[in-house]
């Protein structure tokens, strides 16, 4: 019964403005700290016949009998995913503030190919972009480098509206960079899958998944695929890859900034190889920086160009340490035709044919969508935070084009969409009066939807 009570009255708020989330910020920050225990679990699976090894980072109370419960009485567990530029420790805000100030166990996983073993603190030496021309490349087994013959570097100029010139690796045929960068789909999805079973037992835990940016398209796939994930927890989360492909085309892939009118709407595919790996510089910091000073000081914020210039390039020696690449777009943004060549790379390279072939095809190209058909576990319900000055996750594109499209899958799940009135994309970023951006109102939500029995 009081459950069902906490269901109906709990209702999430349509809007927060930007006083209440100082005030929700500063509740959050002056609750004592749990003492937490913190470890690393690096392990091994096997994938479409190559090995691969993973890493997420536990962050949990020391005392269990400060672990949290929600209203379903099984213990809160968090998953977490990063954006496209980073690894678990772009995630640590957000883990340590469920964990510490929730009681939540969290756990936070890095992509395959992400993490750098070869330093104990896993920081990625140099530079994105090396002075002789070659580049930084994956590492997805312990000992494994892809070496400079294994591809050709590419200056592509075709998306400057949105990039500026973009630098790719493409793997060549033949080399394990190009055998991998077909096969890493299906790592992602089983190493969550592993990831989920050694932290989270089934008996024990409701798991609560959010991926930052490009980790969302991850966790919404894995939702339906993991029994005891009761809910997706989805600030600045990028939805489904057959849903953000046309959130994308809604902007021409430009974005928007609440306020302003879109720069074109023109659709704008796209159409990544899979064996193109995107090396990310400090244009991609750029490409937000700027609409994000649009959002927040108004056309008068190009006045001080050289100063922003200059946070931008401060930004990027800071952060170079963090991987840097991409190579997720074949799912994020459902090139079809890319994920149906990668998966038939994989099966040249096994000798599949008939019904096998057939059958990995069809589980790449299932990537970007909702599972459907008898027997399959429906798509949990959604809770949205977007951030007032994000440029990809504005309220417009999500009437229009997200809630609709969501409203559309069967069995529509639930799926609600809360608006701050602060906070950007890269929502730990500081602002004033907000030291940890949105990430402690962003908890202090989620943590009542889950009490509450938002998600049951």
């Amino acid at each position: 019964m009081e459950t069902s009570l906490k269901n109906q009255e709990w209702r999430p708020p349509t809007d927060v403005s930007r006083d209440e989330l100082l005030r929700l910020s500063d509740e959050v920050l002056a609750k004592p700290d749990l003492p937490l225990r913190q470890t690393e679990d690096i392990f091994r699976i096997s994938a479409l016949g190559l090995d691969w090894d993973m890493g997420v980072t536990v962050y949990e109370p020391e005392d269990e009998a400060q672990a949290a419960r929600g209203a379903d009485g099984k213990k809160i567990g968090i998953f977490l995913l990063h954006g496209g530029s980073g690894d678990y420790k772009s995630m640590e805000p957000m883990a340590k503030t469920y964990a510490a100030k929730f009681g939540h166990k969290a756990v936070a996983m890095t992509f395959p190919g992400r993490l750098y073993f070869d330093d104990p603190n896993h920081d990625w030496p140099g530079d994105t972009i090396m002075a002789d021309g070659t580049v930084r490349t994956p590492m997805w087994l312990r000992g494994e480098h892809i070496t400079p013959d294994q591809y050709e570097v590419i200056r592509d100029t075709s998306m400057r509206m949105r990039y500026g010139t973009r630098t790719v690796a493409r793997a060549k045929p033949g080399s394990r960079f190009y055998d991998r960068m077909a096969a890493w789909p299906v790592a992602f999805e089983e190493g969550m899958k592993e990831a989920m079973r050694r932290h989270f037992p089934e008996a024990d835990y409701s798991i609560y998944v959010t991926g930052h940016s490009t980790g969302g398209p991850m966790v919404f796939m894995i939702s339906q695929r993991v029994p005891n994930i009761a809910g997706v927890i989805a600030v600045e989360n990028s939805p489904f890859g057959f849903i953000q492909e046309q959130q994308h085309h809604w902007s021409g892939a430009l974005g928007k900034i609440s306020g302003y009118e879109r720069v074109t709407k023109k659709a704008a595919p796209r159409s990544d190889p899979f064996n193109e790996l995107y090396i990310r510089t400090w244009r991609d910091r750029a490409r937000y920086a700027g609409p994000e000073a649009l959002g927040q000081e108004g056309p008068n914020a190009l006045m001080r160009l050289p100063w922003l210039i200059e946070d931008i390039l401060d930004w990027w020696d800071r952060t170079k340490a963090r991987p840097q690449f991409k190579a997720e777009y074949t799912i994020t943004h459902n090139i079809v035709a890319s994920l149906t060549a990668a998966a038939e790379a994989v099966a040249d390279r096994l000798k599949l044919s008939g019904e096998e072939r057939a059958k990995l095809i069809e589980h790449y190209r299932g990537f970007p969508y909702p599972q459907t058909g008898p027997g399959t576990k429906p798509v949990p319900p959604v809770l949205f935070i977007i951030a007032k000055d994000s440029r990809d996750h504005n309220p417009e594109v999500y009437e229009e084009v997200v809630m609709p499209m969501f409203a559309k899958i069967e069995p529509a799940p639930r799926v609600k969409l809360i608006r701050f009135g602060a906070g950007v994309h890269t929502y730990n970023k500081a602002e004033p009066g907000l030291p940890l951006g949105i990430v402690p109102p962003a908890a202090a939500v989620y943590h009542a939807a889950i009490t509450h029995g938002y998600f049951l």
